[in-house]
C-alpha cells in the first residue's frame, strides 16, 4: 500500500519498550501515510488511547510495568473497540489463543518483516471498517461513536452530559434536516410539550462545546427549531 492508499488521517499507536524496534516501525509507518503516536509501557498505552483515539494498536507483549495481555483487558473492560495487533517474541500457542481471546484481533511474532506488519495492518483495518460503519455517527468532524458513548471533534474528546449526548445524537441521527422545539422536546426529554427555552439552553451548551473545537454546525431556525449540518459542505 502506498502513502497515497492510506486514508488521510488514519490513526495507529505503536507500543514497545525497545526504542529500536519503536523508531523502525514508527518511521515505516509514517512513510506509509499514517498518523504514528508511541508509547513505551502499558501505561502510556493506556493514556494515548486516551489521548489521540487511534484506529488501531500494535502492542508489544512483554512491557515493564503492565504487560500487553493486562494493557488489552483494561481497554476492553473500559468499553473500547480500538483493533488490537500483538507483537510477540512469544510462540506458545496458548499465550497467542489467550491474548486473542482477551480481544485482541491479530498478532505478529517477532522477529518480523515491515511488509508483513504492513499487511496485517491493512486487513485488520477493513474488518474493522463495516464494524466502525454501524457504530459512528458523523457530521463533518464530529464523531460520535454509540457504543463506547464517546464524541470526538477533529480527533479530540468531547465530554457531554448525559442530555447534551441524547440531543447530539438525535441532530446526529437527523443530520441536514431541521428539527422543530416539539421533535427535540419529544425524543430527547420524553414530553412533546413544554419550555422551548430548555432546548435553546443545551444547544448553547452543545454549541459552546463543539465550536471551540472548529466551526459552527448547529444552526438555528427562528420560531421552528435547529439543523445539524456540515458548514464546508452546506
Amino acid at each position: 500500500m502506498s502513502a497515497s492508499e492510506v486514508p488521510a488521517g488514519t490513526r495507529l499507536l505503536v507500543v514497545d519498550d525497545e526504542p529500536a524496534i519503536l523508531d523502525v516501525l514508527a518511521t515505516s509507518l509514517q512513510f506509509l501515510g499514517y498518523e504514528v503516536a508511541q508509547a513505551e509501557t502499558g501505561r502510556a498505552a493506556l493514556a494515548a488511547v486516551r489521548a489521540h483515539a487511534p484506529h488501531l494498536v500494535l502492542l508489544d507483549v512483554m512491557l515493564p510495568d503492565i504487560d500487553g495481555f493486562e494493557v488489552v483487558r483494561r481497554l476492553r473492560q473500559a468499553g473500547s473497540t480500538t483493533p488490537v495487533i500483538f507483537l510477540t517474541a512469544r510462540e506458545s500457542g496458548q499465550d497467542i489463543v489467550g491474548g486473542l481471546d482477551l480481544g485482541a484481533d491479530d498478532y505478529i511474532t517477532k522477529p518480523f518483516r515491515l511488509a508483513e506488519v504492513a499487511a496485517r495492518v491493512r486487513a485488520v483495518l477493513r474488518r474493522g471498517e463495516s464494524r466502525a460503519e454501524s457504530r459512528l455517527l458523523v457530521c463533518g468532524d464530529v464523531e460520535m461513536n454509540t457504543e463506547t458513548y464517546e464524541v470526538r471533534r477533529a480527533g479530540v474528546l468531547v465530554e457531554l452530559s448525559p442530555t447534551e449526548y441524547r440531543l447530539l445524537h438525535h441532530l446526529l441521527l437527523n443530520r441536514d434536516r431541521v428539527l422543530t422545539h416539539e421533535q427535540l422536546l419529544a425524543h430527547v426529554w420524553e414530553f412533546g410539550e413544554g419550555d422551548h427555552g430548555v432546548v435553546k439552553t443545551y444547544i448553547s451548551y452543545l454549541r459552546r462545546k463543539l465550536d471551540a473545537l472548529g466551526p459552527g454546525l448547529i444552526e438555528t431556525r427562528r420560531g421552528v427549531g435547529y439543523i445539524l449540518r456540515d458548514q464546508r459542505t452546506a
